[in-house]
């Protein structure tokens, strides 16, 4: 790639929600990948990805429910993804009750 060294590295253009565009990712070579990866992945062991299991999309339900005002303004104003972040906290919620008693006791 060439251009201005001091440059910025430019980042896979993102698409609708979270999404890259995959082309372009698959286009790129693997030093560019690194220069533009997140700085949390710079030091990951090198076998870091070899459990990896890839885990399609959960299907979810459409369902009508009823919130206090509040609360749901408080989590749009989280950001994005607002509706995911409180299935989160329901599934956290979920899996401490579906834990015994006896662990959730003290």
């Amino acid at each position: 790639m060439s251009g201005n060294p001091m440059r910025k590295p430019r980042r896979p253009k993102k698409l609708a929600a979270g999404r890259i565009d995959r082309a372009r990712v698959l286009g790129m070579s693997e030093r560019e990948i690194m220069r533009t990866s997140p700085p949390e992945l710079a030091n990951l062991p090198a076998d870091f990805w070899h459990a990896a299991v890839v885990v399609g999309p959960v299907i979810k339900q459409a369902i009508s429910l009823r919130l206090d005002p509040d609360v749901v303004a408080w989590f749009r104003s989280q950001g994005p993804r607002y509706q995911s972040r409180m299935n989160a906290v329901l599934r956290t919620y979920m899996a401490h009750m579906q834990k015994p008693a006896r662990k959730r006791a003290g």
